[in-house]
C-alpha cells in the first residue's frame, strides 16, 4: 500500500512539471532582442559540439544559457542533428528531461524550422527496420543489429514520449502526440516477427504506462488465473480506481480518452499475442525434449547438432519468458497457464483395449508422428509467403477481418463436411467388422478436425510472425527482361533439378511473383505429369504445393482432384498388374506426402484406404502397404484421423488373419504394420554399479592409454585386493578385452603381466578364462560374439607376448581352430560340419588375427618347425573352404606375407593334401613307428589316462575319446621308452657346431675391452705368448724331463717397462701347485661333457613329449590324407 501511494506521489510530481512545461510551450511567449543575441561563430559550434556529446544534466544548465543568448537562425539544422545524437546518450531520467527542456526551449524561439525537422528526424530514428535486409543477413549478426537498433531507439522513444506530453510532437490543434507515439510502437510490433523490439514496448511501459494507457498500480499483483487476458485490464483498472483515489480529472490528463483506450487494446491485444507464441514455444520445447530422451534411449547418447539445437531453443524460449512476464507485471495482466507435461501422447496401441492417459503416457517410448526432428522441420516448417512477396502480388485483401469471416465459414463448412464422411465412413465400417469378432460395442469416432489457431485483428494489435528462417530465400527472384511465359517456362524447367528446401523454397517464391490463372493451371498440369521413375522428386513438389496452397488454394484442391482421378483409373485397371505397377507406386507415394503437408483431406485419403481394404486383395494389397509406409504414422499419430485410422488397422488386421496371402505380401504388410505403428520398447535398464566399479571401468575404459599405463597401474595396485569384490570386478574387466578400444588389447595385456609380480595367482586365473573364452568360442561359433573372439584372440596373442603362457599353448589353439569340431579331427573338403561349416570363414580371420599378433615371435628353432608344420596343414585347411572372400583372401595373404615372405603357397586342394601327407609321413618316420605298430605302452605325462595298457581291444577303443580332446602339433613322433633318447653324432656335430659359435661371440666381445688389462687381469697368457702344446690334448700338459722326473710346464709373464716377457717354468708333478692345477682341469671337463648332455637329452625329451599324443592317436586308426583325383 506504501509503495503504491509513493508510485502515486511521484506520478503527480512527473505530472505538474509537464504540465507546466506544456503551458509554457504553447504560451509561446519568447521575447528576445536580435541585437543582444551573439552570432560568433565560435560559441555557436561549441553549442552544436556540447549538443552532440549528451542532452543530460550535465550540459543542460549551459544549453539553456546558450540557447537564450545565442542567435542559432543559421545553424537550425546542424542543431537538429545534434539533437538527435545528443539524445542517444541520455540513459536516465533526469538525462531525458533535461532534453526535453533544451528542446522545448529551442522549439519556443523557432517552433516552424527546428520543430518539425526534429520530428521528422524522430520518425525516420523510430522507423521499423527492412525485413529484407534482415533477412539477407545471417542468424548471429541479425541478433547484433537488433540489439544495436534496440539501444539506439530507446532513449529516443523516451524523450519523444515526453515531448508529446509537452505538446512539441502534437497529433492536431490542441491535441497530444499519443497517436503518433502508439503508430510508432505499433510499426515497430507488427514488422518484429523474432521480438526484438519487445524491450522497448517494456521501457515505455515502465514510464508511460499511466499517462498514455490509464494504469494505475493495484494493492496486490496477484490476480487470480481466471480472468481472461483481454478483459482483466480493465477490471484491474477499475479496482485499483475503487482502492485509490483517481490522480488527476479527465482535464487535466495529458492524452484523451479516445488515444488511451486505443493503446490500452493494442498493448493487451500485443500480450495476448506474445502469451500465445510463448504457449507454442513451450510445446516445442516440450517435444523436443521428449524427442531428445527417445533419442537417448535409442543410441545411447545425444548428437552434438541436436543437443546445439536444444540448447539455442532453450535460450530463445528464457528470453521469451521473461519478457512475456515483464509485460504481465507492467499491464497488471496474468500470465498463461503453461503446462508442465504433455497432456498428449503421441504412442498408440492397437488391437488391445480402450487405453486411458496413464498408458498412453507410458508408451512413449514408439515416438511421435515424425520419424526425426529433420523429418518434422521439412514437413512442417514451410516458409510463409507473405514475409517475402508483397500482399498485393499474393491477392490478400486489404481488410483481414473480411477474410478472417471468409476463413472461419469455410472451416465451418469444411469441418460438417468432414463429420459427415466420418459419420459415412464409420457406418461403413461397422458393417466390414467380420464374423466370430468376441469384441462386443459400438466403436465411437471421437476424432474431429481441429480448427488452425486464430490470428489476432492485425488492424489495431501488431502480432508477432514466424520467425524467418536462416535459409530463407530472398524478397524477390531474379527476373530476366523476358515476358511471364517465358519465366514460367524456366521456372518448369528449373523443378526436376530443385532437390532441397532452398531451392523448392526458392521456386515457390518465384512462382508467387508470376501468379496468375495461367500460370496455375499449368503449374497443375505440369506436377500431375511427374515421371513415374522420379519418385525423388515428390516429397520436394509436396512442400512447394504446401508452400503455395495456403495463398492459392485451387492449386492445390486441382491437384488432389487430378491424383484422384488417377486413384479411381488405377482401380478399375487392377488386372493389369506388371505394366501399372510403377505409376500405382507414384501415385500412392504423391498422395502420401500431400496427406503429410495436409494438402489432401483427411477423409478422402481414408476413403482411399477404405476402397482398397474393401478389395482386399492383388494390387490393393501393394497399395495399402505403401500407404501404410507412407503416411500410416502420420495418420495414426494425428488428432483428427487417430481413432478412425486405428479402426480401419484393426479391421485390416482381422483381414489379413482371415485370407490367405503369399509371402511376399505377408512381409509387405507386417513390415508396413511395424513401420507406421512400431511395438512397444521398453527403455533399456541401465546397470546399477557401485561407485568403486565404476572407477574401474573409468581406468581402463577411458584412462587407459599409452602414457597412462604406468597411473593406472599404480592407481590399480592401491585397490583392496583383499576384497573379493574388488577382485571379481577385476577379473570380469580383465577377461572381456571386447569392451576396450581394439588398439588398447595390448596396453590390457601390459598391465596383466606388470601385476603378475605382485598377484601371480589373478594373473593365472585371467589366462585360464581367456583360454576358456576361445574354447567356447569355437564350441558355440554364435555369429554375434565373433567381434568378442576376435578381441580374445588378440588378447590371447598379446599375453603369450608378455610371457604369460608357454608357445605350446598358442600351437595348441591354432591347432584347435583349424582341427576342432571335425571328425577325427580332420578337416575334409566341401564336406559340412556343424560347427565350421564350408562357407565359414570366421576361424581364419581368428587365424590371421593370432600369427599378426605372434608369428614373427617364431622365426628360429622348433617353434619356427612348429609353425612352418602348421602353415602346411593350414593351406590345406583354407583350401577344404569354398572360394574366399576378397577380404579374407587379403588378409591371409598379408598375414603370411608377414612371417613367412618367400613361403610358397599351394594352388590346389591336391598339391596341399601331398604336403600334408609328407608332413605326416615325416612325423612317423622320425619316430621310427609305422601306422600298424602297437602303441599301447604309451602314456601320458601329465596323467591324464592310466598308465598301463591291456591287450584286450576295449582297452584300446576306450582311451580313443581323451585322446579326441586336445590335438597336439604333428611335428614329430615320440617313442614310449628311453633307450634311444642318447645324443647321436648329428646332434653331437650340432652341438660343437653351437658352442664354436658361442666361443667366437664370446671371444669378439673381448675384443671390446682393453687387452693390455685384460692380459694382465687373467691367467691366461696373451695371444703373442702363448706357444703350441707338445701334445694335441689341451688338458695334457705333463713330460718328462732329461732326468726322468715328471714335470708340469707352466708360463711366467714378466714385464720390465714396456716389454714383456714370458719364461717356462717345469714344476714337479709331485708339488701342490701342479696337482691342484691337474684336478681343476679334470673337473671342468666333467662340467663341460654333463652340460652338454643335459642341452641335447632336453631338445630330445621337448620332442618326444609334444609327439607322444600324436603316436598314441594315431595307434587306434592311423588316418592318411590322400587326394584322389
Amino acid at each position: 500500500m506504501d509503495s503504491a501511494l509513493l508510485k502515486g506521489d511521484e506520478e503527480k510530481a512527473r505530472h505538474a512539471r509537464r504540465v507546466k512545461l506544456r503551458e509554457l510551450n504553447a504560451a509561446m511567449d519568447v521575447h528576445v532582442e536580435l541585437s543582444k543575441l551573439d552570432s560568433s561563430l565560435k560559441r555557436h559550434t561549441g553549442m552544436i559540439k556540447r549538443m552532440r556529446q549528451s542532452l543530460g544534466t550535465d550540459h543542460r544548465d549551459q544549453l539553456l544559457k546558450d540557447v537564450d543568448t545565442l542567435s542559432l537562425e543559421k545553424y537550425i539544422d546542424e542543431i537538429a542533428g545534434a539533437t538527435l545524437e545528443g539524445i542517444a546518450r541520455c540513459k536516465t531520467e533526469k538525462d531525458v528531461w533535461s532534453a526535453v527542456e533544451v528542446i522545448s526551449a529551442i522549439h519556443r524561439r523557432f517552433p516552424a524550422a527546428f520543430t518539425p525537422a526534429l520530428v521528422a528526424s524522430f520518425s525516420t530514428a523510430l522507423a521499423a527496420p527492412s525485413r529484407a535486409a534482415l533477412s539477407a543477413l545471417p542468424a548471429e549478426q541479425r541478433e547484433k543489429e537488433d540489439s544495436a537498433r534496440v539501444s539506439r531507439q530507446r532513449p529516443i522513444l523516451r524523450v519523444c514520449s515526453e515531448l508529446a506530453l509537452v505538446g512539441i510532437i502534437a497529433d492536431g490543434q490542441k491535441r497530444s502526440g499519443g497517436e503518433w507515439i502508439m503508430k510508432a510502437l505499433r510499426e515497430l510490433l507488427s514488422n518484429d516477427p523474432t521480438l526484438s523490439s519487445l524491450p522497448l514496448l517494456s521501457t515505455f511501459l515502465k514510464s508511460y504506462s499511466r499517462p498514455y494507457l490509464g494504469l494505475t498500480p493495484p494493492q496486490s499483483k496477484q490476480i487470480s488465473a481466471e480472468s481472461e487476458p483481454g478483459t482483466l485490464s480493465s477490471a484491474t483498472t477499475n479496482t485499483a480506481q475503487g482502492e485509490f483515489p483517481m490522480l488527476f480529472h479527465e482535464s487535466e490528463e495529458l492524452v484523451e480518452q479516445d488515444i488511451r483506450d486505443r493503446f490500452k487494446r493494442m498493448c493487451e491485444g500485443y500480450f495476448d499475442s506474445v502469451s500465445k507464441k510463448l504457449a507454442i514455444e513451450h510445446k516445442r520445447l516440450q517435444d523436443q525434449d521428449r524427442r531428445n530422451h527417445e533419442a537417448y534411449i535409442r543410441s545411447g547418447e545425444i548428437f552434438e547438432d541436436r543437443q546445439q539445437a536444444y540448447e539455442k531453443m532453450t535460450k530463445g524460449y528464457e528470453k521469451l519468458l521473461a519478457s512475456c512476464q515483464t509485460l504481465s507485471e507492467l499491464l497488471y495482466l496474468p500470465m498463461p497457464s503453461l503446462p508442465t507435461e504433455s497432456q498428449k501422447s503421441d504412442s498408440i496401441q492397437i488391437g488391445g483395449n480402450a487405453v486411458s492417459g496413464d498408458e498412453d503416457d507410458a508408451l512413449a517410448a514408439s515416438g511421435g508422428k515424425w520419424e526425426d526432428e529433420e523429418e518434422r522441420r521439412f514437413f512442417e516448417d514451410i516458409q510463409d509467403l507473405k514475409d517475402f512477396v508483397p500482399k498485393s502480388v499474393l491477392g490478400i485483401e486489404s481488410e483481414e477481418k473480411e477474410d478472417q469471416e471468409v476463413t472461419e465459414e469455410r472451416e465451418k463448412v469444411e469441418k460438417e463436411k468432414a463429420d459427415a464422411e466420418a459419420k459415412k465412413l464409420e457406418k461403413e465400417l461397422e458393417d466390414l467388422k467380420l464374423d466370430g469378432d468376441g469384441a462386443s460395442g459400438s466403436r465411437e469416432s471421437t476424432a474431429e478436425v481441429e480448427e488452425h489457431e486464430e490470428e489476432p485483428d492485425g488492424t489495431i494489435t501488431p502480432t508477432p510472425m514466424s520467425p524467418a528462417r536462416p535459409s530463407s530465400p530472398p524478397l524477390s527472384p531474379q527476373l530476366a527482361p523476358q515476358g511471364p511465359s517465358q519465366l514460367l517456362t524456366a521456372l518448369l524447367a528449373r523443378l526436376p533439378d530443385a532437390t532441397n528446401r532452398a531451392m523448392i523454397d526458392q521456386a515457390a517464391v518465384d512462382f508467387a511473383f508470376l501468379n496468375s490463372k495461367a500460370a496455375r493451371k499449368r503449374l497443375v498440369k505440369f506436377l500431375g505429369a511427374v515421371p513415374k521413375n522420379r519418385i525423388d522428386l515428390l516429397p520436394h513438389y509436396a512442400r512447394f504445393m504446401a508452400t503455395l496452397n495456403r495463398y492459392m488454394p485451387d492449386i492445390g484442391t486441382e491437384l488432389v482432384a487430378l491424383l484422384d482421378e488417377e486413384f479411381r483409373y488405377l482401380q478399375r485397371k487392377k488386372n493389369v498388374v506388371k505394366e501399372l505397377a510403377e505409376v500405382r507406386l507414384k501415385n500412392i507415394a504423391y498422395l502420401s506426402n500431400l496427406t503429410k503437408f495436409r494438402v489432401v483431406p483427411s477423409h478422402l485419403i481414408l476413403h482411399m484406404f477404405k476402397v482398397c481394404l474393401d478389395d482386399f486383395y492383388g494390387t490393393n494389397v501393394e497399395n495399402i502397404a505403401m500407404l501404410l509406409e507412407g503416411c500410416g504414422r502420420f495418420l495414426l499419430r494425428s488428432d483428427e484421423t487417430r481413432e478412425r485410422f486405428r479402426t480401419m488397422l484393426e479391421l485390416m488386421r482381422r483381414k489379413q488373419s482371415m485370407q490367405h496371402f503369399d509371402q511376399r505380401q505377408i512381409l509387405l504388410l507386417e513390415n508396413a504394420y511395424y513401420q507406421c505403428n512400431p511395438p512397444e520398447r521398453t527403455p533399456r535398464q541401465e546397470k546399477e554399479r557401485t561407485p568403486l566399479e565404476l572407477f574401474i571401468h573409468h581406468l581402463i575404459y577411458d584412462v587407459l592409454v599409452k602414457k597412462t599405463i604406468d597411473k593406472v597401474f599404480k592407481l590399480i595396485r592401491k585397490l583392496d585386493w583383499d576384497d573379493p569384490t574388488v577382485r571379481r570386478v577385476l577379473h570380469k574387466v580383465f577377461t572381456k578385452p571386447w569392451k576396450v578400444k581394439y588398439s588398447n588389447v595390448s596396453l590390457l595385456a601390459m598391465l596383466t603381466y606388470d601385476l603378475q609380480r605382485y598377484h601371480p595367482a589373478f594373473t593365472i586365473s585371467v589366462v585360464d578364462q581367456v583360454l576358456e573364452d576361445v574354447r567356447r568360442g569355437l564350441e558355440q561359433n554364435v555369429y554375434s560374439t565373433n567381434q568378442r573372439r576376435v578381441a580374445t584372440i588378440k588378447y590371447l596373442g598379446e599375453l603369450y607376448i608378455y610371457r604369460l603362457l608357454a608357445s605350446s599353448l598358442v600351437f595348441d589353439t591354432l591347432w584347435s581352430l583349424v582341427t576342432f569340431g571335425h571328425p577325427e579331427g580332420h578337416p575334409l573338403p566341401r564336406q559340412p560340419c556343424p560347427l565350421d561349416m564350408p562357407n565359414d570363414f570366421f576361424r581364419i580371420r581368428l587365424i590371421c588375427v593370432l600369427l599378426d599378433t605372434v608369428g614373427m615371435c617364431f622365426d628360429k628353432g622348433t617353434q619356427k618347425r612348429k609353425l612352418d608344420n602348421f602353415l602346411v596343414f593350414f593351406q590345406y585347411y583354407v583350401l577344404c573352404k569354398e572360394d574366399l572372400p576378397m577380404d579374407v583372401d587379403f588378409m591371409l595373404t598379408d598375414s603370411i606375407e608377414a612371417i613367412r615372405p618367400k613361403l610358397t603357397m599351394y594352388k590346389t586342394l591336391e598339391e596341399a593334401a601331398i604336403a600334408v601327407d609328407d608332413l605326416f609321413n615325416a612325423a612317423f618316420q622320425n619316430a621310427g613307428l609305422s601306422t600298424g605298430e602297437d602303441s599301447g605302452e604309451d602314456s601320458d605325462e601329465e596323467g591324464e589316462r592310466p598308465q598301463q595298457q591291456d591287450d584286450e581291444d576295449g582297452d584300446t577303443t576306450g582311451q580313443e575319446s581323451s585322446n579326441e580332446d586336445r590335438a597336439p602339433s604333428p611335428d614329430a613322433v615320440v617313442l614310449s621308452t628311453q633307450e634311444h633318447l642318447g645324443p647321436s653324432e648329428e646332434a653331437e656335430a650340432e652341438f660343437e657346431k653351437e658352442f664354436a659359435k658361442i666361443i667366437t661371440d664370446s671371444s669378439a666381445e673381448s675384443r671390446k675391452v682393453d687387452k693390455k688389462a685384460a692380459w694382465w687381469d687373467s691367467a691366461v697368457p696373451g695371444p703373442g705368448l702363448r706357444k703350441k702344446r707338445v701334445d694335441e690334448g689341451d688338458a695334457d700338459t705333463l713330460d718328462n724331463d732329461p732326468e726322468g722326473k715328471d714335470v708340469m710346464h707352466f708360463t711366467v709373464i714378466t714385464k720390465r717397462g714396456a716389454k714383456q716377457q714370458a719364461r717356462h717354468l717345469l714344476v714337479p708333478a709331485e708339488s701342490a701347485l701342479a696337482v691342484h692345477t691337474r684336478s681343476a682341469q679334470l673337473q671342468d671337463k666333467v662340467e663341460q661333457q654333463h652340460l652338454k648332455r643335459l642341452v641335447l637329452d632336453y631338445e630330445q625329451r621337448e620332442e618326444a613329449e609334444e609327439l607322444k599324443a600324436l603316436e598314441a592317436r594315431n595307434r587306434a586308426g592311423a588316418i592318411k590324407i590322400r587326394y584322389v583325383g
